[in-house]
């Protein structure tokens, strides 16, 4: 015989640490954020078990599907810490839509996903919005995500984000393509340090003895906290213009490992790509972490940016159009290098001058 509990002193879901009012609070709160972000292909809205897309009412007719993911890392701590949630989510789309591009593939659709331990609407919501505002600058649609609350997994109002984009490209239209031997590198300036080292950011400000809520030392007028917060730059428009000009040979993503580690990876075995560290400007923020932290030349170009958020590839004879075309899209250019024959597996190899970049 099965009796009913005591409605007295019955055990509950939100006594565990899990408010299933406020995780519906929050659905309610973002619906108006994901409509906003809708787009040709797009089935249904928010509240279904999954989410549908029509490849075909969005124009394509041999497509291939692209899928990237990605999380924003210890640059969270950051905003948690400081009460600076706004543009986190626009980090989180960032990671994963810049990814899709360098395929040469359109984003379509973003799901994401926040871990927490106790959940605070209001700071979701900001949270959220910020990833509708990536969504929107990037031209896809936030169709989903999934909000899980976890007492004991996470302290407090501690969270995690994820992401997961899905873009698609025309089969014959997918990159990397055709580099060789006397292409040009192009950089595209970052927005600071993105969200990547920030693990090794805090070890600086820390040894550094300076306080992250503190004066920024290479920005006037905002914390150190609210300076390192800048979003990491969507590059959605800008390569997509580029490529749809039919000039982009291809493109890398300058995420963890730097211009070493990402570069390589558009380039085809049997090449190297040759880079001068003088051809860009270096942010402040890199010249303070290499200065406060001691931090050796090449260990910043393993870990950060350094002032280069996207590399493009063209041929030589296209360099002037290209980036004619991405200035009028906004982006700040630089003529970084030139590819040329190497042997075995492809590197990038930066010539840094004596005690860059200070």
């Amino acid at each position: 015989m099965t009796r009913a509990a005591n409605p007295g002193n019955g055990a509950t879901y939100r006594d565990a640490g899990v408010d299933i009012h406020a995780g519906d609070a929050l659905v309610e709160a973002i619906k108006p954020l994901a409509r906003a972000t809708t787009r040709a292909g797009v089935l249904g809205g928010l509240g279904g078990f999954g989410a549908l897309f029509d490849l075909k009412a969005a124009g394509f007719t041999d497509p291939v599907l692209v899928s990237t993911t990605d999380g924003v890392g210890t640059k969270l701590k950051i905003a948690i810490d400081h009460d600076l949630h706004d543009t986190v989510g626009i980090d989180l789309v960032a990671m994963c839509v810049n990814d899709l591009i360098v395929q040469g593939a359109e984003p379509l659709f973003f799901l994401d996903y926040f871990a927490t331990g106790s959940l605070d609407v209001a700071a979701a919501r900001r949270v959220i919005t910020g990833i509708a505002e990536g969504c929107r600058q990037s031209g896809c649609a936030l169709v989903g995500g999934e909000t899980a609350e976890m007492p004991g997994m996470y302290h407090g109002g501690d969270y995690d984000l994820a992401g997961f984009s899905v873009g698609a490209a025309e089969r014959d239209r997918l990159l990397p393509r055709g580099v060789a031997p006397g292409d040009v590198v192009l950089g595209l300036a970052s927005s600071g340090v993105h969200s990547n080292g920030f693990s090794l950011v805090r070890r600086v400000a820390e040894q550094a003895g300076v306080a992250l809520g503190g004066p920024a030392p290479f920005a006037d007028g905002m914390s150190l906290a609210q300076a390192l917060m800048t979003p990491t730059k969507l590059y959605v428009r800008s390569v997509l213009a580029l490529h749809r000009a039919d000039l982009l040979k291809a493109a890398a993503h300058i995420t963890g490992g730097g211009l070493p580690g990402n570069l390589p990876r558009a380039l085809p075995e049997g090449t190297v790509a040759r880079l001068d560290a003088t051809r860009w400007t270096v942010p402040a923020v890199f010249r303070w972490l290499a200065e406060a932290g001691g931090v050796t030349a090449d260990e910043m170009l393993r870990v950060f940016n350094c002032g280069i958020g996207m590399t493009l590839i063209v041929a030589a004879a296209h360099e002037a159009e290209a980036t004619r075309i991405l200035q009028a899209e906004g982006e700040t250019v630089f003529t970084i290098g030139r590819v040329e024959a190497g042997s075995g597996t492809a590197v990038a190899e930066i010539e840094t001058p004596a005690n860059w970049p200070l």
